[in-house]
């Protein structure tokens, strides 16, 4: 069980009482003992003093007739020793003229002699509250210092960091005016290190669209951060990559945008030199591998029957390797052309039903080897015609319904039903195949991610035709869904788009 946090309460405040009458200095420090405070007496001002300056006193009580000093001297020494002393006079000459020349030296309040415990009370009661005012003043005041030198200290280590940050940073207003740059910012955008804060975006922007990305920001136009895109900021033989976010209030208001740019040049320069590899290379390999290919058929095709079944599994088995390598080279160069953006870059009109059909025909034969069905499905209106490229559309729908094909056993039952969905095209490849355990859903989109198990270690594929398919799907503006269960088959759904120019 959590304890309850105790506050330990607050020390009683000391009050002085100088009289050079015992019974009102002891009937006074019973009476104030009994509300709270620490009293403490003092037969005379020279004790008096000295009693203060060894242990302070908030409230002093203090008698205007005395013997030797009386009482207003000490009133002013009082004052001139720590003026935030509350002193209440006591006498026995209420008069008005005493009351206001004790004022004018300070006092906070008069008793009349004699008085009733009743009024001490009320009267020290009342100096009490005066000083845990005044003290919850100075408080307040010393934490809104404190505060404010947090704050400026706050500031002053924000400011050491963005400037070392090698990050370029910008932060904008609700305006769209710059209010921050660090020199990381000023170095990437090539400004003139002395150039200020304070004007628009635009001063120090050339590139049109990527201002109008920021000014939105700036002015909360994007709910969600999901949707705000990066941007790739070309200069010369420089490559940036600049983000932007809102910066929220506490209401969740926006109140501006923070950018980032950062230098991918030697990122950029890396991709191209590693896309023209893989291309330099796959092209290399492809003619010969092709070559020995059709070699290995026509050797097949030619043995013998009477030839040994060792060697006829062997020459098989090399004829069926071949085939990967050069599916694998496929694959390599098409996730090239994707991040390169070449796929999806040439539209034309493709009519789907079409499409789907060309794709469906084209790999029956390699069902009806394996005793499969393979049907295209798709509802009562036609499917449209779009403007997309068609080789990623093949891409996707060949991959998957190749899949199917692979990861179905012999007999299977395999369907692709299309329809269009609101303003989305929704293609499903469905089969009654080996299926897929749960653990492995998340990580089948991986690139060279297989799963092996006795009913597929012995099935020939090269791991990308789904990294393939996502790419190209998510490059559509798309999403594609998985559903299996072992020994019940799968289902890949994906959604596209129909508006024009989305491929």
């Amino acid at each position: 069980m959590e304890k309850m946090r105790v506050e330990n309460p607050p020390d009683p405040l000391h009050v002085l009482i100088i009289d050079d009458e015992a019974s009102i200095r002891d009937g006074s420090k019973r009476i104030l003992s009994r509300i709270g405070f620490r009293a403490s007496t003092a037969e005379n001002g020279t004790d008096a003093l000295e009693l203060l300056a060894e242990d302070r006193a908030a409230l002093v009580l203090l008698d205007m007739k005395m013997p030797g000093m009386d009482g207003m001297e000490v009133l002013g020494r009082i004052r001139e020793v720590d003026a935030s002393i509350l002193v209440i006079v006591i006498t026995g000459f209420a008069t008005l003229e005493t009351a206001v020349a004790a004022m004018k030296l300070g006092a906070y309040d008069f008793i009349p002699k004699p008085f009733e415990p009743a009024q001490l009370r009320i009267v020290a009661n009342r100096a009490r509250d005066r000083i845990t005012l005044v003290q919850n003043a100075e408080r307040l005041a010393a934490e809104k210092q404190r505060t404010l030198v947090d704050l400026d200290t706050e500031k002053s280590r924000v400011r050491t960091i963005l400037e070392s940050l090698p990050t370029g940073t910008l932060v904008t207003n609700n305006d769209g005016q710059v209010v921050l740059m660090n020199p990381a910012l000023r170095r990437l955008l090539s400004l003139d290190p002395d150039v200020e804060v304070g004007a628009s975006i635009a001063t120090y922007l050339a590139d049109e669209g990527l201002r109008e990305l920021i000014l939105a920001i700036s002015h909360g136009q994007y709910i969600d951060f999901e949707d705000i895109p990066s941007v790739e900021l070309p200069l010369g033989e420089q490559y940036l990559q600049v983000r932007g976010r809102p910066v929220l209030g506490e209401r969740n208001e926006c109140l501006g945008a923070v950018v980032t740019v950062d230098d991918i040049t030697a990122m950029k320069t890396l991709d191209r030199l590693k896309s023209e590899f893989v291309a330099k290379v796959s092209h290399e390999l492809r003619s010969p591998l092709a070559t020995i290919h059709e070699q290995l058929a026509i050797v097949l095709s030619a043995i013998s029957e009477m030839a040994p079944s060792g060697d006829r599994q062997m020459l098989a088995r090399a004829k069926e390797k071949t085939s990967g390598l050069i599916s694998l080279i496929g694959d390599l160069l098409d996730l090239s052309r994707i991040e390169e953006g070449t796929l999806c870059a040439e539209l034309e009109p493709v009519h789907l039903e079409k499409l789907l059909g060309s794709i469906v025909s084209f790999l029956r034969t390699r069902a009806d080897a394996k005793q499969q069905t393979l049907t295209l499905i798709h509802g009562d209106a036609p499917l449209p015609t779009i403007e997309a490229d068609p080789l990623a559309l093949e891409s996707i729908f060949g991959n998957l319904v190749a899949n199917a094909i692979n990861y179905t056993p012999d007999g299977g039952d395999i369907r692709v039903e299309a329809e269009v969905a609101g303003s989305n095209l929704r293609v499903q490849v469905i089969d009654n195949g080996f299926g897929i355990e749960a653990r492995h859903h998340e990580r089948i989109f991986e690139r060279f991610y297989r799963v092996k198990d006795d009913q597929t270690r012995f099935i020939t594929g090269t791991g990308l035709g789904l990294p393939i398919v996502k790419q190209l799907v998510e490059t559509l503006g798309g999403l594609v869904e998985l559903e299996s269960e072992p020994g019940r088959g799968t289902t890949f759904t994906v959604l596209t788009p129909l508006r024009k120019n989305t491929f």
